[in-house]
């Protein structure tokens, strides 16, 4: 502090000390009364108020601060004591600066293609959720089908049970999905069908219990009495062109002109779903149980909504998936990692129907690639003589897709279930089982059928009768319709007064 800075700080004090030891006035009788802290001799600033120092006003000896109310008893804090001997005491006062901000550098701006994008997962197509509200919408209209304990088991070695889908109203598992699917309708103006399958007969016939409308347009080729089971189930049916394309262009026509909802067999969800209900059902039934097998011939919504429901309950069960040797649809197209959608192949339509109108969507074969474990295919000669083995043991006639998890058992193409309990689904067509188990007693040996060429010799038709009469066997005659049935009937009785013909 340099000479005059401690002038002025020396006689500023003496002044101060002056006034605070100076006599005190007498107060006034308005200031008797007054609080201590207004009084006067309590200011420790210049003796008058407006006064100022060269310096600016000084209060408390701070620069331009108001005056600070302090009390007499107080003073001692400031160490008047020590001032009071003459002592000057010079202060050192460091002013403290304020921490310094440092601030942070400004983020860097990325772009919007620097950033990762992490889409989000696609909707599940067919969830369990799915399959259990099917199941609760279609447990009045459909029956829950025995899943019982097959006379096959100890032959094979293993626990066999069959699930018994031929037993519904239409002896197919697609009356499920279709229930389901018609449920799920937000309008039903009506429905129309096209294509001569289990699918079209439970349509026609769930569609009428539930009081919609329904149209089959059928080929004129298609057979009367297939026709007469449209018409039963109270379904109008009408005959158009002498195609399946034709019928089928005909029935769009038609809907897209009235309203209606064409319907053909696809991967709808509201169907893979009422599929499903399957796989539920024999969770329920089979305790313990270790494998599923499924027909997959033109049934592909059959494997992937029971596979969906089976895998959710446990996925430790097997689904396997069972194909014909000559339509491997599903096999090839795991191969190449994608639906084919062209097969070039000609299944026999008698055995499996036609399986060519059938294709593989890609939900569907993403659930089946998903879920199923395992594909294999099967051969018409295998599949025929299990048909058999079901009608003989059994007592139960299935057609060729029912009877294609037991064929690949006689194959040996699946020795994981030996001693293991496993379930097969089995369905029913009867156009099918019936042009089948002629062929199935020709490959077990059973019916031998052959073409005789006679000469022209008499009495060569009298030996070809005696050497089958010798043999004991019967002669069985195909015809082709009624009518050439009962014209040989007429000759043959005219011809041979002694002929007797067999009980049908």
């Amino acid at each position: 502090m340099n000479f005059a800075a401690q002038l002025f700080y020396s006689s500023h004090l003496s002044e101060r000390l002056e006034r605070l030891y100076s006599p005190r006035p007498a107060l006034k009788d308005s200031e008797e009364n007054d609080p201590f802290w207004q009084r006067e001799e309590l200011y420790l600033g210049p003796s008058q108020p407006g006064s100022s120092y060269k310096y600016g006003p000084v209060s408390n000896g701070t620069v331009g601060r108001r005056p600070t109310l302090i009390e007499p008893e107080r003073l001692k804090d400031f160490g008047v004591e020590e001032l009071l001997n003459g002592d000057v005491k010079v202060h050192e006062t460091k002013v403290a600066m304020a921490p310094e901000v440092v601030l942070m550098d400004p983020p860097k701006t990325r772009r919007v293609s620097e950033f990762r994008m992490i889409p989000r997962p696609p909707a599940q197509y067919l969830r369990f959720e799915d399959i259990s509200a099917a199941a609760f919408r279609i447990q009045s209209g459909i029956q829950k089908t025995p899943c019982t304990y097959s006379r096959l088991s100890k032959q094979y070695g293993m626990e066999i049970y069959l699930k018994k889908e031929h037993l519904h109203y239409t002896g197919s598992v697609k009356e499920r999905g279709v229930l389901y699917l018609l449920t799920s309708l937000t309008q039903r103006m009506g429905v129309i069908v096209a294509t001569d399958c289990n699918f079209s007969m439970a349509v026609a016939h769930h569609a009428v219990d539930l009081k919609i409308p329904v149209f089959v347009i059928m080929p004129s080729s298609c057979s009367s009495p297939r026709l007469r089971i449209y018409r039963d189930y109270g379904a109008m049916v009408i005959s158009y062109g002498s195609t399946g394309r034709d019928s089928q262009n005909h029935a769009c026509h038609l809907a897209r002109e009235n309203g209606y909802l064409y319907l053909e067999e696809d991967e709808n969800a509201a169907y893979l779903a009422g599929l499903g209900t399957v796989g539920m059902e024999i969770y329920e039934q089979v305790p313990k149980l270790e494998a599923v097998v499924i027909p997959a011939a033109g049934q592909y919504g059959l494997l992937a909504g029971t596979a969906a429901a089976i895998k959710h309950l446990d996925s430790r069960i097997l689904v396997i998936g069972v194909e014909p040797e000559d339509f491997p649809l599903l096999l090839q197209s795991l191969k190449t990692n994608g639906p084919i959608k062209d097969m070039h192949s000609n299944p026999n339509k008698k055995l499996y129907g036609d399986l060519m109108e059938h294709s593989l969507g890609v939900n569907t074969f993403q659930l089946a690639k998903k879920l199923v474990d395992k594909v294999i295919t099967v051969s018409e000669e295998d599949s025929l003589v299990a048909m058999l083995r079901f009608q003989e043991f059994e007592r139960s006639t299935v057609d060729t897709e029912g009877a294609m998890g037991l064929a690949a058992i006689l194959a040996g193409q699946l020795p994981e279930l030996k001693g293991k309990k496993w379930v097969k689904c089995i369905n029913f067509t009867l156009e099918v089982v019936r042009q089948c188990m002629d062929r199935a007693l020709v490959l077990d040996n059973r019916i031998s059928k052959f073409s005789v060429q006679l000469g022209e010799w008499p009495g060569d038709m009298a030996k070809l009768l005696d050497v089958l009469t010798r043999e004991d066997v019967e002669c069985v005659v195909e015809t082709r319709d009624k009518m050439q049935s009962a014209h040989l009937r007429k000759t043959l009785s005219e011809r041979y007064p002694s002929i007797c013909w067999l009980d049908r």
